[in-house]
């Protein structure tokens, strides 16, 4: 059946890129795990967190939030129309004029630094050590939004060949560089936290530099092209447009909470950013693997007016964002503090941090189901070449998340703002799937209906047995070996086990379609 082949595309695809992002994000634990001890959540941290967030926005303006969306679908119509000397010639013009607009981007930003760190933590006073330290490591940290937008083109070119393992892997690379500065440089620099700058820097550079062979070998180069009047450059620019605005709608989701946090107690821009980076294990691994494998699928199957294939493919791998995510949400917030523990709490990262970061974790996980099924939804969207639509519903949501940030942040701290942050992605789903179905009719609703109420019920099964083993027998204060690791393995390691055993129980159809790929793989 052409949708079993494409789901099987789908689910290697992800396999590959699943893979290679969990030594991604193990890389990145290594590196909050070494921020956390030597910065912990005082001002140098949150000054950093401010510096690099500020090129993080821009990544997503300029790379995966608008370049990747806009560039996948018009090359991958233009290899199979056009052959791929054409598509080449579309890369390498991309690449020519996105350097271009960085390089000015990049020369603002350094210049102006200060007025964007007053806008992006007006709780930093002007003047004080907190504000010139983020000031001074953002002129630093800027250069990277060069770099790594580079890498997501090279990473959408490599993505639409086929290849997914290079692009997925660079990010470790990344967090390998920033772990190497902080080690090495941080005695040697002052300030300290300087050295997580230059590695921020230096890990841009290294993951340009590993895509360049895989480009290579199939033939790709990124030499300055210009054909500035290629009908096809033009349409990348034009839904560049409205993806650059709907990422800077979801990109001010994330300011507004940084802004709104840095009027808390000093740490909050820390405790948020550690329970992110929790959050981003399971949503990185799973959704953004699936996510990323299905949109060259879509695209192919856009291209080609297969719109049955389309939903089919789209919601395949909606189902298995919710079969992953909602066990990864039960199990977070069961183990939330043992595993913040567990993963941070060293040097100067201490018992209290852990109970304020703690909080944060539960208000982002409740919505963890919701902002994965979001990216494999709007692949659709982008795979039919309409950028407006999600961008529209994004911005329903800022206005949702903002509702609910100034609401909920007085009473529960940084909880508040994370909790907020939920309830506008679970939103964001739900309006997006709704305004789907109106355009390509049925949706495959009672099927996805049926299978997230049985994940639903064996991941309820899998949180009650996880709660008896983590807090049942007396595993003995955090701070000792005894309660600090063996009591979130174990509890880890038997969910893991509850959770397949209740799916193979209740006949999940996830783990049933995962099996056969996979026994298809060994024939």
């Amino acid at each position: 059946m052409p949708e079993m082949s494409e789901q099987h595309k789908v689910t290697r695809a992800a396999g590959v890129v699943g893979l290679a992002t969990l030594c991604s994000r193990v890389a990145g634990f290594v590196r909050d795990l070494v921020i956390a001890y030597f910065f912990g959540a005082g001002p140098a941290a949150d000054a950093f967190f401010v510096a690099f967030r500020i090129p993080n926005l821009l990544r997503r303006l300029f790379a995966e939030g608008t370049l990747t969306i806009a560039f996948i679908p018009v090359f991958t119509e233009v290899l199979k129309k056009k052959g791929r000397q054409e598509a080449f010639l579309l890369a390498r013009s991309t690449a020519s004029l996105l350097a271009l607009a960085l390089l000015l981007v990049c020369a603002a930003g350094v210049f102006f630094a200060p007025q964007v760190v007053r806008v992006m933590a007006p709780g930093f006073a002007p003047g004080g050590e907190t504000f010139g330290l983020a000031v001074s490591l953002t002129r630093w940290c800027l250069p990277f939004i060069f770099f790594i937008s580079l890498v997501a083109l090279a990473g959408g070119v490599l993505n639409s060949l086929g290849h997914f393992f290079a692009p997925a892997a660079a990010p470790a690379l990344f967090n390998l560089c920033i772990i190497a500065a902080a080690t090495a440089l941080a005695p040697q620099v002052h300030p300290p936290v300087l050295s997580l700058a230059l590695g921020v820097l230096i890990g841009g550079v290294a993951q340009l530099i590993m895509q360049l062979p895989y480009l290579r070998a199939r033939g790709v180069s990124l030499l300055p092209a210009w054909r500035i009047k290629d009908p096809a450059l033009s349409r990348i620019l034009r839904l560049m447009g409205p993806a650059a605005f709907g990422a800077a709608v979801y990109q001010i989701t994330v300011l507004i909470n940084t802004m709104l946090a840095s009027l808390l107690s000093s740490g909050s821009i820390s405790y948020l950013y550690y329970a992110d980076r929790l959050i981003q294990f399971p949503l990185g691994i799973f959704a953004i693997a699936i996510s990323t494998a299905i949109l060259p699928s879509l695209s192919r199957q856009a291209a080609d007016e297969d719109r049955a294939g389309l939903v089919g493919t789209m919601g395949y791998g909606l189902r298995l964002i919710i079969f992953i995510t909602v066990p990864a949400m039960v199990g977070l917030m069961v183990l939330a503090q043992p595993l913040v523990v567990l993963l941070f709490m060293r040097g100067e990262f201490t018992l209290a941090t852990a109970r304020e970061t703690t909080g944060a974790v539960l208000g982002y996980a409740v919505g963890l189901w919701g902002y994965a099924g979001v990216r494999a939804v709007v692949q659709a969207f982008y795979a039919l070449k309409d950028t407006k639509t999600p961008v529209a519903v994004a911005a329903v949501c800022l206005l949702i998340n903002l509702g609910c940030s100034l609401a909920l942040m007085g009473p529960l701290q940084q909880a508040g703002l994370a909790l907020a942050t939920s309830i506008s992605g679970v939103a964001n789903l739900l309006l997006l799937l709704w305004l789907l179905r109106r355009r390509l009719g049925p949706l495959g609703g009672r099927r996805l209906l049926r299978s997230g109420l049985g994940t639903c019920l064996a991941a309820a099964i899998m949180g009650l047995l996880v709660a008896l083993v983590a807090y049942g027998p007396d595993w003995g204060p955090p701070s000792r070996a005894l309660g600090r690791w063996l009591r979130p393995l174990a509890a880890l390691l038997t969910g893991g086990g509850v959770y397949f055993l209740a799916a193979w129980l209740l006949r999940l159809p996830e783990l049933r379609e995962l099996g056969e790929v996979m026994r298809r793989r060994r024939d």
